[in-house]
Parts: structure tokens; C-alpha cells; sequence
């Protein structure tokens, strides 16, 4: 198995906290975001990984250059980072999308529990690592409703039937990266396809064909998008750091 790493964007909504350096970049007790990813996927037996590059590439590249041990990785350059969204950065990789492989938000942190759990199902085709909410779900929550492990509906802007959300984790086994390649290829042909969301392309793809999902509840995870986001994160890799 291989993960691919999405890792393209300036993380703009976090402001002064990223002047000058892409948001993998952000250090969180010691190492930094993508440090702690490789880490993770090393600890549980991926050992390759291509990162997708866009806003100061070289600091990315130069980081990774620093790095010993941990899963061999290569890096793409996706030039259209500033005008096409996270599909862009999947049509820039495209040829990894083959075999066993993850897909992974370059702002998502998780546990190594999660991420063996992640590795460790073998669901065939395209399955979505989900969480579950006790209060609700927020606007950039991205809102999934799943009914006995099939995703019918993945979206921000979803309003009923509302049961998870996607952490940021894909898999895909068996065909499955190979069918999700050829749907991202047919996206990135429409006049919005710069425009939207991977999971936008699941979604379709779901509306047709089965797309599973994993259920980790419990497990622990964190998402950096805004300021408050890089605190709670640093805690949270403190505690993982002291278990």
C-alpha cells in the first residue's frame, strides 16, 4: 500500500501562522504536520508515499530531503494549486492512483490506531474513513449520510439525513483507485471541474456505484483549517507523544 498526500494549498485561513510556509509545514511539538503523517503511515506499515506540492514546493521538498528513516517518498508538483481545488491535485497524481493505495488530506492528523484501522480493512473498492458527531455537524463539516456502511451522499452544503462526516481518509482496494482515476479525469473535463472538491467526484461515484465507509469513532483525529485548530492540534500531539 501506498498513501498519497495532498499538501498543495497555503492554508490561507490560518493566517500569520503560515506566512511564508505551506501549512504541512506548521510545527507541532517538534515535528511538523507532515512529519507526524509520514510517521504514522511508517508506524503502520506504508512505506511509500507521494506528496502533492504547490505553495513553496521547495520548503516541502527541502523538509523532506532532512528526513531519515520512514517511508520512501516522492513528491508532484501541482502548478494550479492558487486557481483549481483538491481535485486538481488528484489529476496532477492521477498515475499514482493504482493498486492499493490511501488517499489523505494534508491538514488531518490522526492517531496510529486510526490509521491501522485504516490500513488494516480490506473493503474492496473506494471506502471513506467517517467519524460521528453527538452535537451536530457545522458548515465545514463535510457532512455524510451512510446507511449500513454505504455512502449515499457526501457534501458540505447536505441538510438532511446527516449521520458522519469524512475525516479526510480514503482507500481504495481492488479497482477501486483505478475507477475513482478515471471518474477524476472525467471531472477535470467539465467547465467546474478546477472548481471542486475529490469528494464531489465520491459522491458521484456513489450515486451509482457501492462506496463503503469506515466508522472510526473513538479513535482521535484533528483537522487544522483555522487558528484555534493549531492549538487544539498541539495538544493533541502532546498527549499522543506522552502515551
Amino acid at each position: 500500500m501506498k498513501a498519497i498526500i495532498l499538501s498543495a494549498g497555503q492554508g490561507s485561513r490560518l493566517g500569520h501562522l503560515v506566512d511564508g510556509r505551506p501549512k504541512c509545514l506548521i510545527d507541532f511539538n517538534g515535528r511538523t504536520l507532515l512529519d507526524r503523517q509520514l510517521d504514522t503511515l511508517e508506524a503502520n506499515g506504508v512505506h511509500e508515499a507521494v506528496v502533492v506540492t504547490g505553495f513553496h514546493d521547495e520548503l516541502v521538498d527541502e523538509a523532506i530531503a532532512r528526513r531519515s528513516g520512514g517511508p520512501s517518498v516522492r513528491t508532484v508538483f501541482n502548478p494550479f494549486y492558487k486557481v483549481a481545488d483538491n481535485t486538481g491535485s488528484l489529476f496532477m497524481a492521477r498515475e499514482e492512483l493504482s493498486g492499493d493505495c490511501l488517499v489523505w488530506n494534508g491538514d488531518t492528523l490522526v492517531s496510529s490506531a486510526l490509521m491501522a484501522r485504516a490500513v488494516g480493512n480490506d473493503r474492496s473498492g473506494i471506502c471513506v474513513t467517517i467519524d460521528r458527531k453527538a452535537d451536530g455537524y457545522d458548515d465545514d463539516d463535510m457532512k455524510v449520510v451512510e446507511d449500513d456502511g454505504r455512502l449515499k451522499v457526501i457534501g458540505k452544503r447536505i441538510s438532511e439525513g446527516v449521520n458522519a462526516e469524512s475525516i479526510g481518509l480514503l482507500a481504495f482496494r481492488a479497482g477501486g483507485a483505478e475507477q475513482f482515476r478515471e471518474a477524476i479525469e472525467q471531472a477535470m473535463r467539465t467547465p467546474e471541474g478546477t472548481t471542486i472538491w475529490y469528494l464531489r467526484v465520491i459522491n458521484h461515484i456513489a450515486q451509482s456505484s457501492d462506496v463503503w465507509t469506515l466508522d472510526i469513532h473513538g479513535e482521535e483525529w484533528g483537522e487544522v483549517d483555522f487558528p484555534p485548530d493549531v492549538e487544539a492540534a498541539r495538544q493533541l500531539t502532546a498527549r499522543w507523544d506522552a502515551a
